[in-house]
């Protein structure tokens, strides 16, 4: 039997007649459905506590994050921006290689509103494993207790650290990424221009990987992804606007709260930008791409066909997930041997 069209879907605000939306792929279709009960690909904002005690999970230890002592692994506190609280840095340091080492400076992703340090850094930990680097993952505020600016300002509180302690980390300086996925792609970018604008730290490169850019939530993939996935236009909605209140959305929110705002995106590090096809941040995401092109920038971007949001995270043997985490070791072996 021939299945039926999905019908297209009319967004409102201008954006025009939207197309059905690009199927999942197979494998990753799967693997969704196995949970499809359990999970809501969007939430309203007084879902957001349910939301932190649904998916509240134990730390990793220091010893299971050594992986059988290849890294030492130590939590710093080191000082916050100025007149907050201090802020925590996860440090993993490979023990028997000798340094200084690349520096990977990592932020975890969570909507802006979950999350902490520890937060799904294995890929993280994978690649400092392989390629021989010091991880930093710091902990920031979350939102809506901690509304904009206090995530980003931990987030560059926390590498300006990094940079400025870099010997006693086991880090070179001259060679420090900034890395981070979903809402930790999103403060990932905005570092980025941070150290740009404020003249430092110093960086190499930066991974975006399905970045949470733009607060506006009107794109094309917006609408047709909308109840679909693992993170949809009302989740995005909520996570942004515990992020920015009332101002979301508006004339006059900061590049560094979404950086889709940002007009000028030149004299960022070389970056790479990876998202699914059938997720709410693609076109944002593509977008990003393309001006960092328009600016004279140096950015690798890869589009997975039918990848959703997470889908490496939440399917990591699927081969679309393999072949997405094989591309990104590749650009950052690249990167560090350039």
């Amino acid at each position: 039997m021939t299945a039926e069209p999905t019908p297209s879907v009319a967004a409102p605000d201008g954006v025009g007649q939207v197309g059905p939306p690009p199927p999942f792929d197979p494998e990753l279709a799967a693997a969704l459905e196995l949970v499809a009960a359990q999970l809501s690909p969007g939430f309203p904002p007084e879902a957001i506590p349910a939301m932190r005690e649904g998916m509240t999970m134990e730390r990793p230890t220091n010893d299971a994050l050594s992986r059988d002592g290849f890294f030492d692994v130590e939590e710093r506190s080191v000082p916050g921006p100025e007149g907050a609280p201090d802020i925590s840095l996860l440090i993993c340091r490979p023990r028997a290689v000798r340094g200084p080492l690349p520096g990977l400076y990592y932020t975890h992703g969570g909507g802006m509103i979950l999350g902490h340090n520890r937060l799904a850094i294995e890929e993280a930990l994978d690649w400092a494993q392989e390629l021989g680097m010091v991880l930093v993952s710091v902990e920031y505020r979350l939102a809506p207790e901690h509304p904009y600016p206090a995530p980003v300002e931990d987030c560059y509180a926390g590498l300006r650290w990094a940079a400025e302690h870099a010997q006693e980390v086991g880090i070179d300086p001259e060679r420090i990424l900034v890395a981070g996925a979903s809402a930790g792609g999103g403060l990932t970018a905005a570092v980025a221009l941070l150290a740009r604008d404020r003249g430092g730290p110093s960086l190499i490169g930066q991974v975006l990987i399905s970045p949470m850019l733009d607060d506006r939530n009107d794109s094309y993939s917006c609408y047709q992804m909308a109840g679909r996935g693992l993170w949809d236009r009302m989740a995005n909605e909520t996570g942004w606007g515990a992020l920015l209140g009332a101002e979301r959305g508006g004339a006059n929110v900061s590049p560094y709260a979404a950086p889709a705002r940002a007009t000028d995106l030149s004299g960022l590090p070389q970056s790479y930008i990876d998202v699914g096809s059938a997720e709410t941040f693609r076109d944002e995401a593509v977008d990003y791409a393309l001006r960092i092109w328009r600016a004279g920038g140096r950015a690798e971007l890869h589009v997975w066909p039918g990848g959703y949001h997470g889908f490496d995270s939440f399917a990591p043997q699927a081969v679309l997930s393999q072949d997405a985490m094989a591309a990104r070791r590749s650009w950052l072996r690249r990167i560090l041997n350039g």
